[in-house]
This record gives structure tokens, sequence and C-alpha cells, in this order.
């Protein structure tokens, strides 16, 4: 906006470009310099009164203006000093219990506890939750305090984000209980990456486990994605430790002093080589006769075994069990029957019995014969 001087400067009108502020304040006072229609145009000296009047007001409000920017400022700065320290120590945290699966994996301690894998993913899930609520709680409280710096009122607010929190709550609910199932199943340590498990809905192995969403293995190599809102109930098949048991059928005539001595001398040479000693976690015991049959007998082979190892443990103790068996001469059920002695076949066994019908001259072939046709020559 331009207004003209009366002075001249070198033959030339003088323009005067007047500030925004002072426009405001001659549009407060009543003066429009845009409004042609009035009949006496804006002077200087109306500009700078309108000038000095932004000045005073400049004056008498600077100090509450700086003193909330200010505030707002040093509460920034607060929320963005405690977001990044509770990160990093959030994040420490998480290293060291890495750190800490790292120092025992591989050892047998490290069967009782969770592989590398499973702890990497699980402390990374609580980390990512725990980082993304203090960054939650911490950023939104500044953000309240910031507007109540400025004298905002807050209640509707709050209140309007209740409402909206409780429709989302009840459009979502799904989705919400997902999430709170996964947040406590990681904390609880359910299951973990590599283990067995038996959903309900789906089992199989753990490959990945998330907040939402826990994705098996199965046995013929699919995948499954199951809810973890939808699981009920879980059954784990490879905390704590695992019990390998085997079925020994052998034929009822054998010796079971001679069974027993040679199961027993096939678990402690198991029990010494590698990788079996680490894997083996207790004797391997016969328990006895499991079954007695006319035709067989069932010994049961038990051996407690790491987690997640018991089939392994299980094939590698039949396969040791078969070749002890036949060095042995103990023969299982399934194998060559026994010869037996053939008995003299009857040459009329073969034939039917005799029958009335089959002598021509016996009343009965004599009351079936046909009856003749009448002569009609006669």
């Amino acid at each position: 906006m331009w207004c003209f001087c009366p002075g001249h400067l070198l033959g030339r009108p003088r323009y005067l470009e007047v500030p925004a502020v002072l426009l405001s304040v001659l549009s407060a006072a009543g003066t429009d310099p845009d409004d042609k229609s009035t009949s006496k145009p804006p002077t200087f000296e109306d500009a700078q009164e309108s000038a000095t009047n932004a000045a005073s007001w400049v004056e008498q409000n600077w100090s509450t203006w700086l003193g909330i920017g200010l505030r707002i400022v040093l509460i920034v700065a607060i929320a963005i000093v405690l977001r990044v320290i509770v990160r990093r120590a959030i994040t420490k945290l998480i290293d060291r219990m890495n750190r800490t699966a790292q120092a025992v994996d591989g050892t047998a301690l490290g069967g009782l506890l969770v592989n590398v894998e499973r702890r990497r993913q699980r402390s990374h899930a609580i980390g990512s939750v725990l980082r993304s609520v203090a960054s939650f709680l911490i950023l939104g409280t500044a953000a309240l305090m910031i507007l109540g710096t400025f004298e905002i009122n807050l209640a509707p607010l709050l209140a309007s984000a209740g409402v909206a929190g409780v429709a989302i709550g009840f459009g979502a609910r799904n989705l919400v209980t997902d999430f709170l199932s996964g947040v406590f199943m990681i904390l609880e340590d359910q299951y973990g990456v590599g283990d067995s498990i038996d959903a309900g809905v789906a089992s199989g192995e753990v490959i990945e486990v998330g907040l939402r969403v826990t994705k098996l293995r199965g046995d013929n190599g699919e995948i499954w994605y199951v809810r973890n809102g939808e699981v009920k109930r879980i059954g784990n098949l490879s905390q704590g430790w695992s019990t390998a048991g085997v079925d020994v059928t052998v034929r009822p005539d054998e010796d079971l002093d001679k069974v027993k001595e040679t199961l027993t001398s096939v678990g402690e040479t198991m029990a010494k080589d590698e990788p079996w000693n680490e894997r083996l976690w207790g004797p391997i015991e016969i328990l006895g006769l499991d079954s007695v049959l006319l035709d067989s007998m069932v010994v049961r082979v038990s051996a407690k075994t790491m987690p997640g190892k018991s089939l392994g443990v299980e094939r590698e103790l039949r396969w040791r069990i078969k070749h002890a068996f036949d060095e042995a001469g103990i023969r299982i059920v399934g194998g060559l029957p026994l010869p037996t002695e053939e008995a003299p076949t009857d040459p009329t066994a073969g034939m039917s019995a005799p029958s009335a019908y089959a002598s021509a001259t016996s009343p009965q072939s004599l009351a079936s014969a046909p009856i003749p046709p009448p002569n009609l020559a006669k």
C-alpha cells in the first residue's frame, strides 16, 4: 500500500510504504485506506499515529508473547531430551538381553533358555512396543501442555478424543484384541521362534512372532498366519524338556533278560557318543513291558531330551536297537515267519458230496424227467 506525501523530493512525488500492522490498526480505528468512497484520504499524520499505536501495543504485550514462546521452547526441548533418554535406555536394555542370550547359546544351559533368534525377535518386539508407548506419552503430554500455554480449554478436546477412542475401539476391536494378545504373549514368553506349538487353529514350527500375527511352518511346508486374538490355548512342545519314547515289539518267546541287557547296552553307548550326549538330559530307561499279547510283547524305552530334539533321539534309538537286536539274534515282530510242516492233502477234499440226482434210475431223477410229447400219428 502506498500513500502520497505532499512534499516533493527532486521534483518527483514521494511515496511511503505502510506496513500491514498499520493497516490493521487503521482498520480498527475506522479508517480504511482502500476505501475510495471516503471524502478525506489518509494523511501521513494518520499513518504516524497508527504506527505509534502499534508500537505501544507491541511494547505492552511483548513480554507476554516472549514468555509464551520461551515456555513453548522449554516444553519442546524437555520433551525431546526426555524422549531420547528413554529410547536409549530401552535400547540398552534390549541389547543387554540379546548379549545374555548369545552368551548361553550352544551350551547345555542354552537348551533351558530360548535360542538367539527367538530372544532377538522377542526383545525387538518388546523394545518396539516400549519405545512407541514412551514416545506417545511424552509427545502427547507435551502437546497438551503447549495448548494449555495458549490458555485453550482442553476439556472439549479431551472429551472428543475420548469419544473418538471409544468409537475406534468398537470399530477395530479385533485389531485391538490381536494387538493386546500379542503384547501379553510376548511379555509372558508363551512361545517364540523355533518352538513347535499347537495353537488349536493350526500347528507347526514358529518362524515369526508379531504383535498381531504369528507365522507357523506346517508339517508339509505350508505357512499358517494365525491372528493372536484367535488363539485360545497354546500347547508348546519345545519349552523345558522333551521326552523320547520308543516301543520295542518282540516275539513272546524271546528271553526278556536278554532283551533288557541289549537295550541297556544300546542306551549306555548312545549316551557317550556325540552329539547325543548333549541332547540326552538323562539316562535311557527301560520302563518294562507295556503290553503282553499272544503273538507279541511290547517293551517301553524312554529318555529325557533337549527341547525339540525328541524326534531325532527316537530315530537314532530305533536305528541302534535294530542293529543290536540283529547282532544278538533277537527277532522282532514282523520278521520272517517260522517254517511249519505241511499236512498231506486229501484228494477228495475238492469233491462235492454225492447227490441223489447223480443216478438216472433214482426216484428223484425219474420224477424230474420231462414228460414226453403225445404221439399224434395214431
